[in-house]
């Protein structure tokens, strides 16, 4: 580690300390200096507008931003965005977004939706959070982000409670350019990107751009079983963008995306174990242990405490795991085309139609509590053969040669932009459908307190006499339709009148299949049920609530069933927008937001959640000024009234079901979230500039009215209770960022040096489990970056980034076991991590 602080400091100060004199243009094809405010153009309206005139609160960031910051995958970006957090339950790549205290969970719906070029995220729901986002490598070669707070459910649809990500992608230009790019660093990272443009006729522009992505993971394995680290980076992405101008006044402009990531996947420390079943403990309580319905914590809280102590014995840093899984994996694989067509009509009406298919698929094999077990006494006699046999709490893989997820995405989205009554009057309006397919069946196996050989030929063996097999599979379709219409008008030259309204119908058909097998001791097949001996046990169909009966079934299709859930909401917009110059805009709005609701077929019982909504008061400020020093300041107030809360619970099961516990989404809560966000900028002095974004969030549970647990589950425990701020949203967040352009003769070049630092207070990731894995600690975390742009007037690029300075070792995510295995576990955010890179431009 020292080692590496030399060669950052050495690399920023050779960066940084070469002479004086003033500073020039980058040569073509490079990062130039940060745009004035004039030239930020956003399409947050759906609409290019100037950042200043656009009455929403939001954060962008160009590519230049997202490379000093190594921002790779979406969880990167959340690190440096105040109201912008990531869940990482499962995995920096699997991550989800969540704005202003609205989280998704599991396989809910998105509460952010995350847009490129104007098409939402391809559709995915296997058994963990996937899919409705950008596949890796997406954040290469684009114009730039957008980070939308608060709901946008008229323009953008449902599924945007709080807010919404755009990435917008660079078009083909009509200049012959380009630049190959490679990078190195620690943990052996090894990146290298290319971007060509080249205009083919006077009507016809393309540009391809790629990325390949190496680095080894941080987290260090230790049962010396399967790879050395996890959390790794490995993926191949690359991108086809074609504009034709068919007329003068029609254009069509065809992206073709392809995404493919392959890595080791993630893996969590084990921390916490509950020592009142542990024998030998001061705290050990014999009458708990006793307590049958406690049988879940000796099978697995013992091996739990176990694993920790092992741990301590070895003196292990909170970078170092022991996962006994021997073919860990994690393959995300999508791609997809759009074609968005213009046809410019008149001089007051534009008509735009945006199409577009994408597939994605997921195969992974993961070790859920990143475990290394071995079977104890008790709960086995001490005499038994089988005390000290490995076995995996619950390890999920792939059902054969299907994949955990695969499902094809459709839409279409037809939209009208005018002007009308002397320009006083822009309107927009438009009809959207999305059609979401399964293209097989997404299915998994998942062992439980089992020893396999070979888990996809069940050769298993149950050293505790109880494991099983899942084998489930299910099959969704999603159909969105929804219409709408946005307006505003002039009342005077400074006053602005918006309303909005969108219509939105969502039905998803879901059919499951599945089976439980049961294992005993030598490995044979003692039973095989539908899904957990609940389902089709008697003649008028599932039965929950009651014991399973002992109904054998010899194939899964015996155990098909299905589910409909439809839901039809509308969302609205009414705002006033007032500047009474050009430089200050003042606004205010209302707006409901709408996220729709969803099907878990692996939960008995409680298989569906409905609709959640809110309603959100906004009033904000944007202002702009160039006198002494130039740069602006927003500054956005909001309060939320969110109800029908979604809200994420563990299950704790019926130790005479078998099943290990679960999770289930049900709607139990009523919360109000308020705030405040301020985003500022301005350059003190010639070259340089200080950028700021604070964010005060303040949610609160109002209320939560969990279901009665029944059958095969005896406690549903929601992740937050009444009283309780909402999970993953920090009191406080604020993110400080300083460039300075060194005064430098331009026949050296342009040189610049950043840094960057961010504070997020602590906050619940779970708020079910004990405080010292439930809640996340305050972070510090500082960046830096040096670059040199036209090194000594040539086309070539120089940078230096590092990302966690210090080497903060903080949690993002906790496993949330606890109370069903009396062991628990956090995740882990990236160490620091350093890298150079050098980029070769040629073209005009």
């Amino acid at each position: 580690m020292k080692s590496d602080l030399l060669f950052i400091s050495a690399g920023v100060m050779a960066l940084s300390c070469l002479s004086a004199a003033p500073a020039s243009a980058a040569p073509s094809g490079q990062a130039e200096a940060a745009p004035t405010l004039g030239e930020v153009v956003v399409t947050a309206r759906r609409v290019e507008e100037r950042l200043q005139d656009v009455p929403i609160s939001m954060t962008v960031y160009s590519q230049q931003a997202l490379n000093d910051r190594n921002v790779v995958t979406p969880s990167d970006l959340a690190t440096y965005t105040p109201s912008l957090s990531v869940n990482q339950r499962y995995g920096p790549e699997k991550s989800s977004f969540a704005i202003r205290g609205f989280n998704q969970d599991q396989s809910t719906a998105p509460t952010v939706g995350v847009y490129f070029a104007d098409v939402v995220g391809p559709r995915a729901q296997g058994g963990t959070t996937s899919g409705s986002t950008v596949g890796a490598g997406a954040f290469m070669d684009l114009q730039n982000v957008q980070v939308l707070k608060g709901p946008q459910g008229t323009l953008f649809g449902r599924n945007t409670t709080g807010g919404a990500v755009l990435l917008v992608p660079n078009r083909p230009s009509d200049r012959f350019e380009g630049y190959v790019e490679g990078s190195l660093g620690n943990y052996d990272l090894r990146r290298l990107q290319g971007v060509l443009n080249v205009p083919i006729a006077d009507n016809l522009r393309a540009r391809v751009a790629v990325d390949r992505n190496k680095r080894e993971g941080y987290m260090r394995n230790h049962s010396g079983i399967g790879p050395d680290d996890y959390n790794d980076t490995n993926y191949f992405a690359a991108r086809l963008s074609v504009v034709a101008d068919l007329t003068p006044d029609l254009e069509t402009y065809t992206i073709g995306s392809y995404s493919n990531s392959f890595s080791n996947g993630y893996a969590a420390r084990n921390v916490l174990c509950d020592t009142r079943f542990l024998p030998g403990s001061p705290n050990f309580n014999p009458a708990l242990a006793a307590d049958p319905r406690n049988i879940n914590k000796l099978r697995v809280g013992i091996p739990g405490c176990n694993q920790i102590n092992r741990q301590a014995a070895r003196g292990d840093s909170l970078l170092d795991v022991e996962v006994a899984n021997p073919d860990p994996y994690l393959k995300l694989k999508q791609w997809q085309l759009i074609n968005t067509t213009t046809w410019r009509a008149s001089d007051n009406l534009t008509v735009k139609n945006i199409v577009s298919y994408a597939e994605f698929r997921e195969r992974a094999s993961f070790s859920l509590y990143s475990d290394n077990f071995f079977a104890t006494s008790p709960p086995l006699a001490a005499s038994s053969p089988f005390v000290g046999t490995p076995f995996s709490y619950i390890l999920l893989n792939p059902a054969g040669s299907e994949d955990n997820a695969s499902q094809s995405t459709f839409t279409e989205e037809l939209q009208f932009q005018g002007t009308a009554i002397d320009g006083r009057l822009t309107w927009q309006a438009g009809a959207y459908l999305e059609l979401s397919r399964p293209i097989g069946w997404s299915a998994g196996y998942t062992a439980q307190y089992l020893n396999c050989a070979d888990l996809q030929a069940f050769q298993c063996v149950s050293p505790y006499g109880n494991g099983n097999f899942s084998a489930s599979a299910t099959k969704l379709r999603f159909d969105n339709k929804g219409v709408y219409a946005q307006a505003t008008y002039k009342l005077t030259e400074q006053l602005s009148l918006t309303g909005g309204i969108r219509y939105t119908m969502d039905k998803i058909e879901a059919a499951g299949e599945g089976t439980r097998i049961n294992f005993s001791t030598t490995g044979a097949i003692t039973s095989q049920t539908c899904n957990d001996g609940l389902r089709f046990n008697v003649p008028d169909g599932p039965d929950p609530g009651t014991a399973p009966d002992a109904l054998a079934v010899a194939s899964r299709t015996q155990c098909h069933f299905e589910i409909t859930n439809k839901s039809e909401k509308p969302t609205w917009l009414l705002g006033l927008d007032y500047k009474p110059t050009d430089d200050l805009l003042l606004y205010g709005k209302y707006a409901r937001g709408y996220r729709q609701g969803g099907v878990n077929m692996t939960n008995v019982g409680i298989e569906t959640w409905q609709p959640e909504k809110v309603d959100a008061y906004e009033v904000g400020a944007k202002a702009s000024f160039d006198n002494v020093v130039r740069g602006y300041f927003n500054v956005a107030v909001f309060y939320n009234d969110f109800r029908n809360q979604q809200i994420f619970a563990g299950l704790t099961a019926d130790p005479t079901s078998g099943l290990a516990g679960g999770a289930a989404i049900i709607n139990a809560g009523k919360s109000r979230i308020r705030g405040v966000e301020a985003d500022a900028a301005v350059t003190l002095f010639e070259g340089f500039r200080l950028d700021l974004g604070y964010t005060y969030l303040d949610t609160k549970v109002l209320k939560i009215t969990a279901p009665v647990a029944s059958y095969p589950f005896i406690a549903i425990t929601p992740t937050v209770a009444e009283g309780t701020p909402l999970t993953l949203s920090p009191k406080h967040r604020v993110t400080l960022t300083a460039t300075y352009t060194l005064p430098v003769d331009e026949s050296l070049g342009r040189m610049s040096i950043g840094a960057t630092y961010t504070h997020t207070a602590s906050q619940i990731a779970n708020g079910s489990v004990p405080a010292s894995v439930g809640v996340l600690p305050a972070t510090d975390l500082l960046n830096l970056n040096a670059n040199w742009n036209g090194v000594f007037g040539s086309p070539v690029d120089l940078a230096l980034f590092v990302t966690n300075v210090t080497d903060e070792i903080y949690a993002v995510n906790t496993g949330g076991g606890f109370n069903s295995a009396g062991f628990d576990n956090i995740l882990i955010g990236q160490p620091r991590i350093w890298g150079v890179r050098m980029r070769y431009s040629f073209g005009s």
